[in-house]
């Protein structure tokens, strides 16, 4: 059994690299609901159906995620991320060119395939190729540029939205990604991470009692509850804004930007913490239950528009710096060789409580509920530190 040499790349173009991939996957999660709007008075459709539209995105994403792990694991990430980039970013441009409705479901089922391969690939990457004591900074780095994808994505589509139409949007933007699709697949050399010969562990699959590992299905658990908390907020904070606190679109929009743009300096934050403690789940328990009352306040107390700007910064603050410890929970429960596939399973479960949140969010606005969401992102945050708590238990 040999392995092959890889290319002598510093930890910070590695991270780099990562990091813009990353950022596109972000990016594409969060062009469509800003344009709800714009979508249901053209189309006719409710909230409702668009939240489903996103439930099919996540959906797609979730159940390709762990194969696509296997696949990482067994081919390289070097092939199947830059493959991956393409499909997400080709489906985002053709749903503005799509002529009718159903069409943009089946474009949602690609896009959410195309967006699987990303988290097993880019974890396989980072934990292979980066300095082990800059590991948990490497990931505050990868969750950062996906946070910042997640922040450009509204004020872009709105932008071009106004100039164009809500079409012409995800079509320029989706194109904007194949050009990154091809860029990396040029620097595609930066991606490897090892190729081992004879190794018939890989290509038989990884063990089925690997997904029956208590703290590995804790992980998942807690991704999953994670994710319908942190998703409900960013995507419907734009629309959920001007119910709750009487504030207009274009101001919605700018406190969501401002609240995923304090995420990604409190991930930052969270990685310098994350690398010099093992007191992970103590980082993610007051991160999470400050983020709770927080999101209680801005739901349900009418605040002044610079008390809300700062609850929902401190909010998005709060809530990256928890990011950084709950990957480095992850890296501790993945068997050596079985990153790409423990993180794809894992990683899963933010697709499915992504998948969950918008069409029951979509379902309270629908029936006059505005203020529900914020009650049940709050409760949810409470019990997502039961799972965490668990996954330290077993491997802290």
């Amino acid at each position: 059994m040999t392995d092959v040499s890889l290319p002598k790349t510093g930890d910070l173009r590695i991270i780099s690299v990562i990091g813009a991939a990353h950022f596109t996957s972000h990016f594409f999660q969060l062009v469509l609901p800003p344009l709800f709007p714009l979508m249901r008075a053209s189309l006719g459709v409710s909230y409702t159906e668009l939240g489903l539209l996103m439930a099919v995105f996540f959906a797609a994403s979730g159940i390709f995620q762990v194969g696509a792990g296997v696949v990482v694991d067994r081919f390289g990430a070097h092939l199947v991320l830059p493959a991956g980039m393409a499909l997400l970013s080709g489906s985002i441009m053709a749903m503005g060119l799509a002529p009718s409705t159903w069409m943009l479901f089946v474009l949602a089922a690609l896009a959410g395939a195309g967006n699987s391969v990303y988290h097993p690939a880019d974890y396989s990457v980072l934990t292979a190729r980066v300095t082990p004591t800059r590991m948990a900074r490497a990931y505050s780095v990868h969750s950062v540029s996906g946070t910042l994808g997640w922040a450009a994505a509204p004020i872009t589509v709105l932008f071009l939205s106004e100039m164009f139409d809500w079409r012409a949007a995800l079509a320029i933007t989706g194109a904007i990604g194949l050009i990154g699709a091809l860029l990396l697949m040029i620097d595609r050399n930066d991606l490897v991470v090892s190729v081992r010969h004879g190794n018939t562990a890989a290509r038989s699959g990884p063990s089925p009692s690997l997904f029956r590992s208590p703290a590995i299905l804790m992980a998942f658990a807690y991704f999953m509850l994670l994710s319908i908390a942190f998703s409900g907020l960013q995507n419907y904070l734009p629309i959920l804004l001007p119910k709750v606190q009487g504030v207009t679109l274009v101001f919605a929009t700018t406190v969501t930007t401002l609240y995923l743009t304090s995420y990604a300096f409190g991930s930052l934050a969270g990685g310098y913490m994350a690398d010099r403690t093992d007191n992970h789940d103590r980082i993610i328990a007051g991160g999470l239950l400050a983020v709770a009352v927080l999101t209680l306040g801005i739901g349900f107390v009418a605040l002044p528009g610079v008390i809300l700007v700062a609850c929902a910064m401190l909010t998005g603050f709060l809530g990256g710096m928890t990011i950084p410890s709950r990957d480095m929970l992850v890296r501790s429960a993945a068997p050596h060789g079985a990153t790409g596939t423990v993180f794809g399973f894992v990683y899963s479960g933010l697709d499915l409580g992504a998948l969950i949140a918008p069409p029951v969010i979509g379902y309270m606005l629908d029936h006059g509920a505005d203020r529900a969401p914020f009650a049940l992102i709050a409760v949810i945050l409470c019990l997502t530190l039961a799972p965490a708590f668990a996954v330290k238990r077993q491997h802290g």
